[in-house]
């Protein structure tokens, strides 16, 4: 049974919970919960996250902690029992746990590493506190530790400043609000203010290792500081001793070789500072020369040096806040003369004085910058310090000096010195010795230091420079002398001279010495020294130092005593010296002669005054040393003769005050105080200190020079201590003698004083800083008065002095600050804090500050010190005018406010009252009244404002709502209230939970509560509500979009409100339509509003109108609100995240089209007219934007009516921003290459320039008219892709959602690449894998599914496309620009397939899509409006195929006859080729088949018609291909001859075959008549194709290729099987088929052999479905070895190949056969034994070949990927970019329904598709030499040209008489060339369909027949060919070689090249 807990109150989760039973609360650990009951080992209860979420969970997964329970029972509260900061520092944990993680994503990498060491900080030390170890003291020190760190974590964080006092976090409710602003004023350190206390700076430095291999013996590192710009030492050094492995010599030491350098300021760490490393070895004199010396002698001799730039890691080393290694190279000195200065060398990069180290010298270091004093170093680095940490001074006194800091330290420099060489031949080897003697001649022990790190020792020993006579040293040495020892010792320096022979003796040869102490009692000066050298030698004794100390030391000793005796034992060596330098930093010993002499005053009475004046000139640091002596001394020599040094001894003492104030000696203040209370003892000083004062006083009137007085001045606080304490002493040693006389020269120096301020200092410069200097020191003396007076006394005294300052504002803006300030600092004075004090101070304070505020000076001070009043008396102040006025009002109750409006005179008062106080209130919650991170005081304002509104309100509703209604008043309470709700202080959705929990606990949702307020005074309004509509409709909406459901629900009926009154006064609501429809747009692209939102608006809104007589037009306006808020937010989703491009863009078209069509919003329509040209510009769509700045454009008129300034564009005319508009529109269709819809807006501008007579203007855009022409007829353009997009599922946005749309692809983007383009913009979209319509399952599931196929445009321009002689780059922009149709072809088989010929049930399944604007347009992509779906039959299907086949022949056969294509004619050889020899499918033999059958004609009676249509689309295309071969002929190069004359046997087989269906075809197409070729014998002398044939095949050669392009147009030919039997196709698709295989595929691909021994009219069928049924037809005829299958690109208007493959295509051609072939022309052989290509062909099929790559076309199958197709357009420009009609003035076509593409592919020869062919590209080239046409002898010149021809008609009727006969091959070079020029013509009629449009134009006829002189055979097999009796036969052409000849040369040639390949 579960029972309420009494104890268990509060726990910390100590183990995750997932809730797994039932009403489980899921916890996390670390977690706090509140527990309320309890039951068998279960709690239940909320976690303190989600309060309002009860559930159970474990007890043992609770660490239950003590907590205080009040108001016990349901709504308890709980609050651990534990230390606040302890509670804080877990909290703010936890909010910084998720921000922290939030910094790593966002790459705030460094600030990411600080706050993980913060928070591991405040962890340590919160366990720290929660141990219950620490001692009071070290609490508070933790305390401070975690705020400051929490502190600092905010603060970076963009968190709140948490206000503390003592370390607690302050209750606004129990402090006033002064004292809350000042205590968050005091934590916010001020922008620029500096810090009191400069902070000192400390390197710590850490040797790691010193790698080095060539030294070999011990060594010594000194590391220094080094100021490179003053060229002198800053520190001390640090010594590291090392033994020869580079390890420390003491092996305690390994890991410990560190140091502090300390007390570097910041003016230190920007001097160009070095960490500079010194080697000194130890051992012999030279390294690599065991004979120099002995080895047991040790010498000091340097080694190298390397140095480190502070300024280049000082950036590193400030980020890192950790131990950073560096590696420091060791360089060696070149000359050891100039080791003093090898790092100044090194630093200066002087190269040549200096040697560069191997890679393996160098000193491994870590170093650490470290901020602070060196206690808190201690404390926050102890690891530091248990490291055996040496401290490194600075050399002299930092910049703080401390009161207890005792030092005493010499610093001795070995400079140089000069010897002589001693009449030895080479220079001496010197070392120098030094040691410190006492008086009495012993050796002081331990007063030498070399360095930091090692212990002190007693002797010194210099390093040896090696053969040098004037050693430069350099090398600073510490002298930690004691104090009591320092007067009478010396210093000792020794000269030997060390031997590197054999014994290696050292030989004393000199010395020099030194005392420590001058005779007058300073010590050695901070100078250079020179001393005198004495000789000596090793048998000379020291013992008896008296015998050298009566001996000048120096230059100056020796002027002191000029009688020296020459008889003593040592003589001084006068060509030699010795120079050293020191530096004394001591807090006991003074250097200087003034202070000496003040100190002991009493030996010089005669000199008291001089040396009282010196006393200025003596430094700082030697007075603070000396302060309490120096203090006692003037005091005394006070008492002495007060007469006669009294003013020179306040001189000297204010001077000693002054000194203090600077911020080096700040901290000797509490010095002066302790001296003050403890050890003054001048008890009769007050009186000449008061006097002296006086008389400063007096005299500041007369003196022009006041220098001193102002000194005075400054210096007031401590006169007046001293003057105090002297008096208490006095008084207790007189028991309060002359009380009387003291208290009158107080009164008379008070009345100085107010003299002195009461003097007119406006024309006196000098005077007024002395009055300054009063001002700011009088309010510093009150507490040394309340000692000696009461406080009445001292506040009449001080009433007195302000009272005496003159009450103008003008005498000087500094003057006026300076008295606001002293007055200021009375107001916070103690004594200001007693009542009685108050009562006499503050009228005149108040006096002074009444006078600034009414002439509006000094704002700022005159607030702070009301505020400092209104703190004092217990109300509170924020430090601001209006923090007074939240002051009282806190303060005040209902009968104050009563009382208050009450007082009121009128209503005027009242209502300027109300205008002020809402003024205040509305500054008050604007951001920049507050700090950003002042949330408690913001919270504080807003609860202090929501409060007295609620008092104001109803004073405002009684006085101006009825007949006194006052716009202005409620208007601003209005304006109030909505900003108030809408202050982000108060929007607690975007805080943390905790905090939010916090802020409604404390005074709960503010916005709530004024939101009702607001509501109620709305409704008081009554009729008078019309006058805020529709002012307040854009603020009220604001305030509805305030995401807090409670403000909704009570703010959204005001707009029905409003919606009422203005009906009732106007009959409708446009007014609030318009404004609401307006301010939403801007809200919610500002980020306001949802869709709960959206769904709360329309719901509340329609269940008001629902009630109203105009419930329609309500209903439609709500309606229409909630649907433009539906794409306002989509269109806000869209634009605030990552989404791509096309989104964004189709959403602004979406919001777009909303405004102009459904709402007719012109202005918003406008706006997001260019909001979507910008879009389209960033992503470069050029056209698009053109497009969509046209919108704009067209709501113009070229009128002069003056347009106001909207977005960007200024005040204008609308005629400008027209012009403006077109210019920008040109330019963009120009960068976006669409010049055609350029042109006509520049015509447009042209007539309006031309309306103006603006010549200028109307020449340039003419030129620029004429530009765009060039444009289009030069630069090349791509066709793009267009793709039809599904998109299903709810899950898509709205704009989106079940619609289909086509979209206009990028360039060179393939289906493939669309397809990955959307799914990566959808990343949860499924792609569909089938074309199929969606059902409802998938239209309504809460997924995103995507398909996607391309569909073909069907182009609006048909005509263009028509007409002839327009080129194709002009007929390309038409088929894909402007179309607003698209077709998408399935092909399917409806009722059973026929297996014989699929064709009789192959149907074409034609989707047609209409979308509600053309592509391009103002998107890239277009909704989907209208499908439509029919079904193509296969008569249909087969007419639009032939039709479109002859199409695109026309234009192709146009193109070369008006030499549009120049270069090769192998484009229309393949076309034609592909055409006449189709070897796949059948061709149109399998047409004949399907529907000239007999039983299909009976079964589809009604298809006659088009049954005739298909054979006459037939017989036209024997007549194109007539025409066609007629111009091949012309153009066909020499070498492809042989090609041409397959073609037209072919040809002449394709028509015979023709022939028995159509008996019409007896009349011969001009090209292609004749019966000369005896086919019937080539035909015969070949038997089928048996598998024994087969055989010699290769398996892996296919003899069928399918074709694989998607855009490929049919291609219907038939096929000569004569050749079937030599075929080698290069493909995939039947490797490894097994000969029986092979030869069914074969009778597939040949499958009804109409004539004996032939395989004929054979056409494969070439599909971009899967479906190999197409209606598509493909020729992949059989040819021979040497040519190459090929298939078309699948990518329209790809490039071609470069040049360098046209040759090898041609040579492809041309190969030779194998030897081992019989030597037919016809029938080469070019498979090895193997089944292999000869290595030529391999290699030239690699070449050519290899860049093919499979096809990619996602539309094909398995199986057509399998082939290699080799692009025609990869040797030949696209067909696509030529017109594809014949030109008008040749051949008009027949009249025909315009002809659709083939049904598998997406482009015809008319609508845009590349005219490349399926198939092989075989050309049936023979493998002969070269050969040549003869020319009859007997032709007659020619002289004209085709085009000169007279026109002649043709006339169908007529035949074609001269026959084509078979061509015979010469071998002459010059019969080819002759053979390329064109012979005389005679005129020919044309085919029944070919008629001349123009007869005026000659037509383009083939050129004149070949003639030959074989009989004509009159018959060929199956063939009749006639001659027309009447027509004249043309002449017999002579060949130069015989037939059989040429065959035999070309046998020959193709043996001799095989065998040489063999």
């Amino acid at each position: 049974m579960w029972t309420p807990t009494e104890e268990e109150k509060y726990g910390v989760v100590i183990c995750s919970f997932r809730g797994s039973v039932p009403q489980g609360l899921v916890l996390e650990i670390g977690e706090t919960v509140q527990i309320l009951e309890k039951c068998e080992g279960w709690y239940r209860g909320v976690s303190t996250k989600k309060p309002n979420v009860k559930g159970i969970f474990p007890a043992n997964y609770i660490h239950l902690k003590k907590a205080i329970v009040s108001n016990r029972g349901q709504y308890e509260t709980v609050v651990p029992l534990e230390d606040s900061i302890v509670t804080e520092v877990t909290a703010t944990l936890q909010e910084w746990a998720s921000l922290w993680k939030q910094l790593y994503v966002k790459h705030k990498v460094d600030l990411f590493y600080k706050l993980r060491h913060v928070m591991n900080e405040l962890i340590d030390l919160r366990r720290q506190l929660l141990s219950g170890h620490l001692t009071q003291d070290q609490v508070r020190e933790v305390k401070r530790h975690i705020t400051v760190r929490l502190d600092w974590g905010n603060e970076h964080l963009g968190l709140d400043l948490v206000p503390r006092k003592d370390f607690e976090v302050v209750d606004s409710d129990q402090i006033s609000v002064s004292d809350l602003y000042k205590m968050v004023d005091t934590m916010r350190p001020r922008h620029g203010e500096a810090c009191r206390m400069p902070v000192p700076h400390h390197f710590f430095l850490s040797l790691k290792s010193f790698t080095y291999n060539t030294i070999g013996e011990d060594t010594d590192v000194f590391f220094s500081l080094y100021d490179m710009r003053e060229g002198k030492q800053i520190s001390e050094r640090f010594l590291v001793r090392l033994n020869k492995n580079g390890g420390p010599r003491n092996p305690e030491k390994i890991e410990r070789m560190c140091a502090l350098f300390t007390d570097l300021s910041s003016k230190d760490m920007k001097r160009d500072l070095y960490i500079v490393a010194h080697v000194i070895r130890i051992g012999r004199m030279l390294l690599n020369d065991s004979k120099k010396g002995p080895a047991h002698l040790h010498y000091r001799r340097p080694y190298g040096c390397a140095v480190l730039s502070i300024l280049d890691v000082l950036q590193s080393l400030t980020e890192l806040k950790e131990e950073k290694d560096f590696v420091l190279k060791v360089y060696t000195c070149n000359n050891e003369s100039e080791w003093s200065q090898i790092h100044e060398n090194i630093i200066r990069k002087s190269s040549a004085k200096y040697s560069a180290p191997s890679a393996s010298h160098g000193l491994i270091i870590s170093l650490q910058l470290l901020r602070g004093d060196m206690e808190q170093i201690r404390r926050e680095n102890p690891m530091i310090f248990n490291r055996g940490l040496a401290i490194t001074r600075k050399l002299g006194f930092p910049d703080v000096i401390m009161p207890g800091d005792i030092r005493n330290d010499l610093y001795l420099t070995l400079e140089k010195g000069d010897f002589e060489r001693g009449g030895k031949s080479v220079q001496k080897n010197i070392e120098v010795t030094m040691y410190v003697l006492y008086a009495d001649g012993e050796i002081l022990k331990d007063c030498i230091s070399l360095g930091s790190g090692e212990p002190n020792r007693s002797s010194y020993h210099s390093f040896v420079l090696y053969h040098s006579n004037s050693p430069r040293w350099g090398e600073i040495i510490k002298l930690p002398i004691p104090i009591d020892r320092f007067r009478g010792s010396h210093l000792r320096f020794e000269f030997r001279h060390c031997s590197t022979k054999d014994k290696g003796e050292k030989k004393l040869f000199g010395f020099a010495f030194s005392p420590l102490m001058r005779d007058d009692g300073t010590t050695l000066s901070d100078d250079i020294h020179e001393l005198y050298v004495y000789k000596c030698d090793e048998n000379s004794t020291f013992n008896n130092h008296a015998l050298y100390l009566g001996l000048p030391c120096c230059k100056e000793d020796y002027n002191g005593c000029p009688n020296i005796p020459s008889s003593l034992i040592f003589q001084r060596s006068t060509k030699e010296s010795f120079f050293i330098s020191t530096q004394l930093s001591s807090t006991k010993l003074t250097q200087n002669v003034d202070l000496l002499a003040l100190l002991k005053w009493k030996a010089f009475p005669d000199r008291i005054m001089d040396i009282l004046g010196r006393l200025r000139h003596v430094s700082g640091e030697e007075i603070v040393k000396f302060l309490q002596d120096i203090l006692d001394t003037l005091f005394v020599i006070l008492d002495d003769n007060t007469e006669k040094y009294g003013l020179l001894v306040f001189q000297s003492l204010v001077f000693i005050i002054n000194l203090l104030r600077d911020i080096k000696y700040f901290h000797f203040r509490p010095v002066m105080d302790t001296y003050i209370q403890k050890h003054f003892a001048g008890a009769l000083a007050y009186k000449e200190l008061i006097r002296c004062l006086k008389w400063y006083m007096d005299c500041s009137a007369e003196l022009i020079r006041q220098d001193h007085i102002q000194e005075a001045m400054r210096a007031l606080e401590y006169l007046f201590k001293f003057i105090v304490q002297s008096r208490i002493l006095y008084s207790r040693a007189t028991c309060g003698m002359e009380e009387e006389q003291f208290r009158s020269s107080i009164q008379e120096l008070f009345q100085s004083i107010r003299f002195v301020l009461s003097l007119d200092s406006r024309n006196s410069e000098t005077l007024l800083f002395t009055q300054a200097a009063l001002l700011n020191s009088f309010p510093t003396i009150f507490d040394e008065l309340l000692q000696m007076f009461t406080v009445q006394e001292v506040a009449e005294f001080v009433r007195g002095t302000l009272g005496s300052m003159p009450s103008t504002v003008h005498i000087g803006q500094s003057m006026d600050v300076v008295k606001l300030q002293s007055i200021a600092r009375t107001v916070d004075s103690r004594l200001f804090s007693f009542s009685e004090s108050r009562r006499i101070l503050l009228p005149v304070v108040l006096h002074h500050i009444h006078l600034h505020l009414r002439q509006q000076k000094e704002l700022l001070i005159c607030s702070g010190i009301l505020g400092s009043i209104f703190s004092i008396v217990k109300t509170s102040s924020l430090g601001e005018y209006v923090s007074c006025l939240l002051s009282l009002l806190r303060q005040m109750c209902d009968t104050h406010y009563q009382h208050l409006l009450d007082n009121f005179q009128s209503k005027d008062e009242l209502k300027e009252f109300l205008l002020k106080i809402f003024c205040v209130f509305r500054n008050l919650m604007k951001m920049s009244v507050f700090p950003r991170d002042w949330m408690v005081m913001r919270l504080l304002t807003s609860n202090i404002i929501v409060t007295t509104v609620q008092y104001l309100s109803s004073a405002l509703h009684k006085n101006f709502t009825e007949t006194d209604f006052d716009f202005k008043v409620w208007n601003s309470y209005f304006s109030l209230a909505v900003l108030f709700i809408n202050q982000p202080s108060l929007q607690l959705e975007i805080i943390t939970s905790a905090k939010r929990k916090k802020i409604l606990d404390k005074y709960g949702d503010m916005r709530v509560m004024m939101a009702y307020e607001l509501f109620s005074m709305w409704q008081n309004l009554g009729e008078h509500k019309i006058h805020f509509i529709p002012g307040m409709i854009g603020p009220f909406l604001g305030v509805t979009l305030v995401p807090q459901p409670e403000v909704r629900n009570i703010m959204i009926p005001i707009f029905h409100d409003m919606m009422d009154w203005e009906q009732r006064k106007n009959g409708n609501f446009k007014q609030v339509e318009a404004e609401l429809i307006d301010k939403l747009d801007s809200m919610v692209s500002e980020g306001k509003g949802d869709e709960s939102y959206r769904e709360l608006f329309g719901l509340l809104l329609l269940e008001k109108v629902e009630q109203e007589t105009w419930r329609e037009t309500g209903i439609s306006f709500v309606t229409s609100v909630t649907r433009l808020m539906e794409r306002l937010l989509d269109y806000r989703d869209c634009m605030k995240g990552e989404e791509t491009e096309n989104k964004k863009i189709g959403c602004t078209v979406n919001l777009m089209n909303f405004y102009k069509s459904e709402i007719n919003k012109e202005e918003m329509y406008i706006r997001y007219i260019h909001k979507l040209c910008d879009m389209h510009l960033q992503a470069e769509n050029y056209t698009e934007a053109a497009f969509t700045l046209l919108l704009y454009c067209e709501l113009l008129q070229w009128e002069e009516r003056p347009l106001r300034e909207f977005l960007h564009y200024p005040s204008q005319t609308e005629w400008q921003r027209k012009e403006g508009l077109c210019r920008k529109i040109i330019h963009y269709f120009n960068k976006g290459k669409s010049w055609e819809f350029g042109i006509p807006l520049c015509r447009e501008l042209a007539c309006q320039y031309e309306s103006l007579y603006d010549y200028q203007s109307l020449s340039w855009i003419r030129k620029m008219e004429a530009s765009y022409y060039d444009n289009i007829m030069e630069q090349q353009r791509l066709e793009p892709e267009f793709f039809r997009v599904g998109f299903y599922g709810r899950k898509f946005p709205f704009f989106l959602r079940n619609k289909e749309y086509v979209c206009r692809g990028h360039d060179y983007e393939r289906l493939e690449a669309f397809q990955q383009r959307m799914l990566s913009e959808f990343p949860q979209a499924v792609a569909m894998q089938h074309p199929n319509h969606p059902d409802d399952a998938i239209l309504q599931c809460d997924a995103q599914y995507l398909q996607i196929y391309a569909v073909t445009p069907i182009p609006d321009y048909v005509d263009v496309l028509q007409m002839d002689r327009v080129p194709d780059r002009v007929k390309s922009f038409y088929r894909v620009n402007n179309v607003r149709k698209f077709r998408y072809d399935r092909p399917f088989h409806k009722g059973p397939k026929d297996k014989e010929n699929e064709f009789k049930s192959l149907w074409i399944e034609r989707t047609t899509l209409t979308l509600t604007h053309s592509l391009p347009g103002i998107s890239r992509w277009f909704e989907v409006e209208r499908r439509e779906l029919v079904e193509v039959s296969p008569l249909e299907n087969a007419i639009q195929v032939v039709e479109n086949k002859n199409q695109e022949l026309r234009a192709l056969i146009s193109q070369y006859q008006h030499k549009q294509v120049h270069g090769n004619i192998n484009l229309l050889s393949m076309c034609l080729n592909g055409v006449i020899d189709a070897a796949v499918n059948g061709g149109i033999a399998r047409y004949q088949e399907a529907f000239f059958d007999k039983d299909y004609i009976t079964k589809h009676p009604g298809d006659a018609e088009k049954i005739t249509q298909l054979k006459e689309l037939m017989q036209e295309q024997v007549h194109v291909l007539g025409v066609g071969l007629a111009v091949h002929e012309k153009f066909v190069h020499p070498e492809m001859r042989p090609l041409h004359k397959k073609l037209i046997d072919q040809f002449q087989m394709m028509r015979a075959s023709l022939y028995h269906e159509f008996p019409g075809l007896d009349k011969l197409s001009p090209a292609c008549s004749g019966t000369s070729t005896p086919r019937g014998n080539v035909l015969a002398s070949h038997s089928p194709m048996s598998p024994e044939n087969i055989k010699m095949t290769h398996r892996h050669s296919p003899m069928n290729l399918m074709g694989t392009g998607r855009h490929s147009s049919s291609s219907l030919s038939s096929h000569a099987s004569s050749e079937a039997g030599n075929v080698v196709m290069l493909g995939d698709s039947s490797m490894g088929e097994a000969p029986e295989d092979l030869y069914h595929h074969m009778q597939l691909a040949y499958p009804n052999p109409r004539y004996q021994g032939s395989v004929t009219n054979v056409s494969v069928l070439s599909s971009s479905q899967a479906s190999p049924s197409s209606s598509s037809l493909s020729s992949t005829h059989s040819a021979p070895s040497q040519m190459i299958t090929s298939a078309p690109s699948s990518a329209r208007g790809s490039p071609s190949l470069p040049d360098k493959y046209r040759h090898a295509r041609e040579m492809m051609l041309l190969l030779p056969t194998h030897r081992d072939r019989p030597s037919s022309a016809m029938y080469p052989a070019a498979i090895l034994e193997n089944g292999q290509l000869p290595n030529f062909q391999r290699a030239l099929f690699q070449q050519v070949v290899g860049s093919c790559k499979p096809c990619s076309d996602p539309n094909l199958s398995v199986a057509e990927k399998g082939h290699y197709s080799l692009h025609f357009d990869a040797f030949h420009h696209p067909l696509g970019d030529t017109p594809p009609a014949l030109p008008a003035r040749t051949l008009r076509k027949s009249p025909l329904h315009p002809i659709p593409a083939s049904p598998t592919s997406p482009q015809s020869g008319l609508d845009g598709s590349n005219s490349t062919l399926s198939g092989s590209a075989s050309s049936g080239v023979s493998s002969l030499s070269e050969s040549n046409f003869g020319h009859s002898s007997e032709a007659p010149p020619r002289t004209d040209t085709m085009d000169s021809m007279p026109s002649q008609a043709w006339n169908a009727d007529e035949d074609l008489e001269p026959p084509y006969l078979p061509v015979h091959y010469s071998l002459s070079e010059s019969a080819v060339l002759d053979s390329i020029k064109a012979q005389p013509c005679r005129s020919h009629s044309a085919p029944g369909c070919v008629i001349p449009q123009d007869p005026m134009d000659p037509p383009a006829l083939p050129p004149k027949p070949y003639h030959t002189r074989l009989p004509a055979l009159e018959h060929d097999e199956g063939v009749l060919l006639r001659e027309d009796a009447d027509r004249p036969r043309g002449l017999h052409r002579k060949a130069s070689l015989p037939p059989g000849s040429a065959k035999e040369e070309q046998a020959r040639m193709a043996w001799e090249h095989g065998r040489g390949e063999q």
